[in-house]
């Protein structure tokens, strides 16, 4: 019995490692890894512009800013950086008409937003009459699994093709004859909501603060209808919010939601330690909150200005959120049976829970400060 009981609770120790491991890898530093850019094209009757949307810490290792190297960004800084941004840019963005390749009439134009995105516009004389071809080398530099969502549109607004570029895959070619147009448009349309679905799984399974907070929220449960009702009640509020962020009837700036995701992450997890494995109406708190994290959520394609087809924001937003979702559920499904198994051992449970509620926690912490001040 007695060799028996160390092996089990050597077996539980493991488990919680295993737990930990999953939901804390190692990109301590940063909750969300950028990870997404745009491209958007528009072909006019005697120009065709291209507009590129990166997140500043995609593109800064090749176009330093701190060049006083204080560790501080001044915007005079900023400002003496965009035309080296713009060179770097053109150097690895290929547009090809017509089987030539042709070059900006312009170095680019290159401006900053609030949510630390520069967007960067080039102007071509050329006019394509048959094929189009646009080619992101930039993507050869980038983390792997940084991808560019490209639109081309015509003048009049019109979505001609759309494509998610990746280092594997890095460029669209478009043919505008009338025939071709009709299938590539239905293609393109497809592709789309593949591509937003995927990324949706990607960005949850990559999010980390948010998979700590829906571990935290879960942690507390022995079965699985408490657990059902928290992942659905999330569901439901970071889905309204998403839609309402994505749609542009409520904005709120990074500033204050990403500080404010970690400041869920730290109450959920002290709670659990206060009030122990049955807290009261976590389901609402859990809604509340659910609420915030959803902004977080719509964050990823509001600032990149992503949109799709004549559904602009739509098509995207309801992939993303079905990607997420996915992703949830699978995260969950692996989570949940360990979680439920602890907290079934009476001579584990309180300590798993607290435990692991103290390290979630200090997570939380850390990424306020780093949100916040660092």
């Amino acid at each position: 019995m007695t060799s028996g009981w160390k092996m089990l609770r050597l077996f539980a120790r493991w488990q919680c490692l295993l737990l930990v491991c999953l939901l804390l890898p190692s990109g301590w530093a940063a909750a969300h890894a950028p990870g997404l850019s745009s491209i958007d094209v528009t072909v006019k009757s005697d120009q065709v512009i291209v507009k590129l949307t990166f997140a500043l810490q995609d593109i800064e290792a090749f176009a330093p800013m701190d060049s006083d190297l204080d560790a501080e960004v001044s915007a005079a800084e900023r400002e003496a950086a965009k035309p080296d941004i713009a060179k770097m840019l053109a150097a690895q963005l290929r547009v090809n008409i017509d089987g030539a390749d042709v070059q900006a009439v312009a170095p680019g134009a290159v401006v900053y937003d609030e949510q630390n995105n520069a967007h960067v516009e080039f102007i071509f004389q050329s006019v394509p009459h048959q094929q189009l071809q646009v080619q992101s080398k930039l993507l050869a530099w980038l983390p792997d699994g940084h991808q560019q969502y490209v639109t081309v549109r015509d003048a009049a607004g019109k979505t001609l093709s759309e494509k998610m570029l990746s280092r594997a895959d890095d460029q669209l070619q478009l043919a505008l004859s009338p025939a071709d147009q009709s299938v590539a448009q239905n293609d393109s349309r497809f592709s789309a909501f593949a591509d937003f679905l995927k990324l949706g799984i990607e960005h949850i399974l990559t999010g980390y603060d948010h998979l700590l907070f829906l571990f935290a929220l879960l942690a507390v449960t022995h079965s699985f209808w408490p657990a059902i009702k928290i992942v659905t009640f999330f569901t439901i509020a970071h889905s309204i919010t998403l839609a309402c962020a994505g749609l542009n009837i409520i904005e709120l700036p990074s500033s204050f939601v990403e500080p404010v995701i970690a400041l869920t992450i730290i109450y959920v997890a002290v709670e659990n330690i206060m009030r122990g494995d049955h807290p009261k109406g976590r389901q609402w708190l859990t809604f509340g909150f659910g609420l915030i994290h959803g902004f977080g959520f719509a964050s990823v394609l509001r600032e990149l200005n992503i949109s799709s087809g004549d559904t602009g924001i739509l098509l995207p937003l309801l992939s993303f959120n079905l990607g997420i979702e996915t992703g949830q559920i699978a995260v969950a499904s692996v989570v949940l049976p360990i979680i439920w198994w602890l907290n079934n051992k009476p001579a584990f449970a309180e300590k798993f829970l607290k435990g692991c509620s103290a390290m979630v926690a200090l997570m939380g912490a850390y990424w306020l400060l780093e949100r916040t001040v660092l």
